[in-house]
Parts: structure tokens; C-alpha cells; sequence
């Protein structure tokens, strides 16, 4: 008893094509990869953070003062305006120092959309450079408010 072929004449030819299963199975899992980090790219903020050691924070020479107090009134370098005075006092800001920032501090209480409103004033005004102050926290107040 013999294990062999059936026509012991002829000999196998080698396979000519390619197994292309593995490759697409490669290129889906990269496909959804690509899917899935896509979105994260788009999504990114790209900021420019300046370099420093031993800098202390302070007021730039040429900046403005932006506060909103919690019931929303609005005060420029200490001094009360109203939202079309605001506007013309930020579009003569930035013909006389485009690159003039402006420093916008607001009360917690006051709500995302009337900071979100003033930010797109100062945009429209020319104003690009927008820093926003907070108050530092007192680590002891900190802990015990917890």
C-alpha cells in the first residue's frame, strides 16, 4: 500500500496567487483606526504657550481689563460701559494696537453665553489676544470647603 498521488507523473506547480486575506484584514483594522482617530485630531486645540522660567504672572503693558460682575454689568480699565460703548472702545483698542490683549474676568455666577457674547465683541473688534484671569485659590479655604 502505497501513500502517494494518483498519477505519479506529474508534479504539483507551485501556487501562483496571492492569499490576500491577511492583507485585508490589516487594512481593516487600520481603517478603523483611522475612523476612530479622525475625530480626535479635528477636535484638538492648537496653542502656542510661551517658554519661561521664573516669570511671575502680571498685567501686560498693553492690555485691557475686562470684568462682568455676577448680575452681568460690564466694566473696561475700571470704568462702566455699555455693550455698544464696549464694542466701540475694543474697535478703537485694536486700530491703535492690534496686538493689544484683552484680560477678561468673570464672576462664577455669571452665565457661559453673556462671556461667550463678550469674547465674540472683542473678536469682531480685531482683538485676537484674550487671557482670562481667575482668582488663585487659598489651599486652607480649599480643604475645608470640601
Amino acid at each position: 500500500m502505497s501513500f502517494g498521488r494518483l498519477n505519479p507523473g506529474r508534479r504539483a506547480q507551485p501556487m501562483s496567487e496571492i492569499n490576500v486575506t491577511p492583507l485585508v484584514d490589516v487594512m481593516l483594522v487600520l481603517l478603523v483606526i483611522f475612523i476612530v482617530a479622525a475625530p480626535l485630531m479635528a477636535s484638538r486645540l492648537a496653542l502656542e504657550l510661551p517658554r519661561a522660567q521664573g516669570t511671575s504672572a502680571g498685567l501686560p503693558a498693553a492690555g485691557l481689563r475686562l470684568v462682568v460682575d455676577a448680575n452681568g454689568a460690564v466694566t473696561l480699565d475700571d470704568e462702566p460701559v455699555s455693550d455698544a460703548r464696549l464694542a466701540q472702545r475694543l474697535q478703537d483698542a485694536a486700530r491703535t494696537d492690534p496686538e493689544a490683549e484683552l484680560l477678561l474676568q468673570a464672576d462664577t455666577a455669571v452665565p457661559y453665553g453673556r462671556v461667550a457674547g463678550l469674547i465674540g465683541a472683542a473678536q469682531a473688534a480685531g482683538l485676537s489676544r484674550i487671557g482670562f484671569m481667575a482668582t488663585p485659590a487659598d489651599p486652607a479655604t480649599d480643604r475645608a470647603g470640601r
